[in-house]
């Protein structure tokens, strides 16, 4: 899968940047086909022009029933624009754009051979006239020769318009890809984190379960000893041990069932009035020997006025106890500090800070604390037990009260939990 992974992304990866390149290509290529589209419409403009000229020539000649071609060149070696007048050659341009759907606005120039204007319109630039479009308006052998520019302002914006419903379309699915690809990788880092989260759980449920079953199977074998067996202090040493290991595989058991039952939602609360004080208490000296052990300290600041709620006194107890739990496992070698304090803010709410001076947390992990499964790595994984389901439980069970918990904390530093739950 590690492998695999990177793989994918890049091909996928290289796939739309495929798709955009040939988009980006194919808008280009359009762009330009409508280009050349537009320099045969002025070609053909500039064609018809001439053509309509020369039959009014002609007509103004008395010779409009000419159908001969060689008569017509021959009686066109006379040919000049100046027989018409200025409207007539501006109409007939006009007519001949029209023909070929060009509707922008033009200018016009009729020069002679030496360059010198016969007629122009008011704003025809003469400098422009290498880069307008012309024809010429008399054959080689005619009396006078005369060639007629044109310009017409490439509207870039008209050829777009004419192309935005493609355009846009086009933008649309790339745009589709392109999400789809962003949530396909997404959907595929979610997978990634799950399959590691599964494989951490099931590492850390073997090593939980192993260390209490090795232990049952080591006291089974020293009480199938005969010299352990004529000892009654052994024996009840030994059986004890067993019952002691039985209990902590079955509070395993215990916690990954209730984070199923968390999961179905399939909790019921026993709700009834409680002095939250009095809980505190009683959890704390059940967590005494643990912190000793630790040579450290629990602080009790139970200072808040109001402390009684209404809770399911099973659940508010196993909430103080994972959070202080917590605190004892994360903490530093010999340095453990824990206070635990209560007030009232606001005049229904009764908060309950738990601060600690362990190892802390770094951003990420604040932000995926509460998570099924999820745990901090610190080296070992198996350096601090559990499954990763304390603070998934603390979340469900606070929210469940109608209650709110958040944790600051600084890496190296400690952490602080809160819980604000509802006054009785």
């Amino acid at each position: 899968m590690k492998k695999v992974f990177p793989l994918i992304v890049v091909l996928i990866s290289l796939s739309v940047l495929g798709i955009m390149f040939i988009q980006m290509s194919w808008i280009r290529n359009a762009i330009l086909m409508k280009h050349e589209q537009f320099e045969r419409e002025m070609s053909n403009t500039l064609t018809q022009a001439r053509d309509l000229l020369h039959d009014r020539y002609l007509r103004k000649q008395g010779n409009q029933f000419i159908r001969d071609q060689d008569s017509k060149e021959f009686l066109l070696i006379d040919f000049t624009s100046q027989k018409f007048s200025d409207s007539e050659i501006e109409q007939i341009i006009s007519k001949s754009l029209t023909r070929n759907n060009v509707h922008q606005h033009f200018d016009y120039c009729i020069v002679n051979i030496f360059k010198y204007p016969l007629f122009k319109s008011e704003n025809f630039p003469m400098q422009e006239l290498g880069n307008a479009f012309s024809i010429r308006l008399t054959s080689d052998n005619a009396t006078y020769q005369e060639t007629l520019y044109l310009i017409v302002k490439e509207d870039k914006n008209y050829i777009i318009h004419q192309m935005g419903p493609m355009i846009l379309a086009s933008i649309i699915f790339t745009t589709i890809i392109i999400l789809a690809f962003a949530l396909t990788v997404r959907t595929m880092m979610n997978q990634k984190k799950i399959s590691e989260i599964k494989s951490d759980f099931i590492n850390n449920m073997t090593h939980e379960l192993k260390t209490p079953l090795a232990t049952i199977s080591l006291a089974i074998d020293a009480l199938t000893n005969n010299k352990v067996i004529s000892e009654v202090d052994k024996v009840r040493y030994y059986s004890a041990m067993i019952r002691e290991e039985n209990k902590r595989m079955n509070k395993q058991v215990e916690k990954i069932l209730q984070a199923a039952r968390l999961e179905k939602q399939d909790i019921k609360l026993n709700l009834q009035k409680l002095d939250a004080h009095d809980i505190i208490r009683k959890v704390t000296d059940n967590l005494i020997l643990q912190v000793q052990e630790k040579r450290g300290n629990i602080e009790l600041k139970l200072y808040a006025p109001k402390h009684e709620i209404e809770a399911d006194e099973v659940h508010f107890s196993n909430i103080i106890f994972n959070l202080l739990d917590n605190a004892i496992k994360y903490s530093k070698d010999d340095s453990l500090q824990i206070i635990v304090e209560t007030e009232n803010t606001g005049s229904d709410m009764l908060a309950i800070h738990i601060t600690d001076n362990g190892i802390g947390m770094s951003k990420e992990t604040q932000a995926r604390v509460f998570e099924k499964f999820y745990r901090a790595h610190t080296g070992n994984i198996h350096n601090v037990k559990g499954f990763g389901l304390g603070l998934t439980y603390v979340k469900a069970m606070v929210d469940a009260h109608g209650g709110k918990v958040r944790v600051d904390s600084t890496l190296g530093k400690g952490s602080a939990f809160t819980i604000q739950m509802q006054l009785a």
